[in-house]
């Protein structure tokens, strides 16, 4: 049992953040919780929070671009689903969580951990022993386990895949870890190196994982009736589909709504009123910033806006030891997706999904 069943209330609230990017309260669980929890309480939850930043900047572009904000936890409790995009906030916020962890505990933030030292002194390859301080992941990795998949207690199949996508997002921080090395010899000849594994910048787990988004599998589950949600049947089948996945995958069960249109119930804010690049073209970075892909495609215009930024400037160097800089303003045109005059127009798939209702 983890931490997080001991306190209903918390593991209400992380559930939702993990798999809605929402914020939680950490304040039951510092007034009520065993202290080794407490010890990590902060670092999870800022690790958790570091996860949907990320989220925001991997996907500032696309037309589902991460929660809006880190509120509303009573509009989306008990929600549950597991597609392409949810796969990715639970492999980011788990992730983020073990890096967290991992991090506070090489800086000596926990007096019950440190630098990972089990290869101290073995030769690691010709030229180099290891040595230094290596970040210490089997430690973030165990407590990031305890807190974050404590949240899926059930035995169905969401379960199985936000918990695979769990350890997909903690196997991208061991993947995406560098070997750092330092010299010694007689006039830095370098005749030796002392070499020791620390994490990679954040961004580069981001990276990585939104890779593994982009290359997702669908997972076809048994659609024979089940006769109970966690019966051995079910988790014998669960257990046999998953044989042929490997753990770095993302993986999700559910096809994704339509972005483009905003439902509030479901935390999809759309594409109206987000910023655009005009004149930009194909699947490139600055493509996916296009006005077409996020307004035109979307059954929306694009209105132009004229905004006045305020900078630095003309910065000099004063003896000593000060800089000083004068204020300058410039006129920036930015595009936004509007609305159209006497209503949205609904592109195709929108389109589609009105006349199925219909029908």
């Amino acid at each position: 049992m983890g931490p997080l069943h001991l306190f209903p209330a918390l593991a209400m609230s992380m559930c939702c953040y993990v798999q809605f990017g929402l914020a939680w309260t950490v304040n039951n669980f510092l007034m009520t919780g065993p202290k080794a929890f407490l010890t990590y309480a902060g670092s999870v939850q800022m690790g958790a929070q570091s996860g949907i930043q990320e989220c925001k900047h991997q996907f500032a572009w696309e037309r589902w671009n991460c929660p809006e904000n880190t509120l509303q936890l009573s509009t989306h409790i008990g929600l549950r689903s597991a597609t392409r995009e949810t796969s990715f906030v639970h492999a980011i916020s788990a992730a983020g969580v073990m890096y967290t962890l991992t991090k506070n505990c090489s800086m000596g933030d926990f007096d019950n951990c440190g630098c990972d030292d089990s290869r101290l002194g073995q030769t690691g390859g010709r030229g180099w022993i290891w040595g230094g301080c290596s970040d210490n992941i089997a430690f973030g990795e165990k407590i990031s386990k305890q807190f974050v998949d404590a949240l899926e207690g059930g035995h169905d199949s969401r379960a199985a895949v936000n918990l695979h996508n769990n350890e997909a997002g903690r196997l991208a921080i061991k993947a995406t870890m560098r070997k750092a090395c330092k010299c010694h010899g007689v006039s830095g000849s370098c005749s030796i190196q002392t070499c020791w594994m620390q994490l990679a910048d954040f961004r580069e787990v981001g990276n990585y994982l939104k890779m593994k988004h982009e290359n997702a599998k669908k997972l076809e589950m048994d659609k024979r009736p089940a006769r109970a949600g966690n019966s051995a049947d079910n988790r014998g089948v669960i257990a046999h589909t998953f044989r042929s996945i490997a753990r770095t995958e993302l993986i999700y069960l559910e096809d994704s709504p339509d972005y483009c249109v905003k439902n509030l119930s479901l935390g999809y804010q759309g594409t109206e009123g987000r910023e655009c690049l005009k004149g930009v073209k194909g699947t490139t970075q600055r493509g996916k910033k296009s006005c077409r892909r996020l307004c035109h495609d979307c059954g929306l215009r694009v209105v132009e806006k004229r905004i006045e930024i305020v900078s630095s400037c003309n910065c000099k160097f004063h003896w000593c030891c000060t800089v000083k800089c004068d204020k300058c303003m410039q006129v920036v045109t930015k595009y936004y997706c509007a609305r159209r005059e006497g209503g949205r127009k609904p592109h195709n798939k929108t389109k589609r999904q009105h006349r199925a209702r219909q029908q």
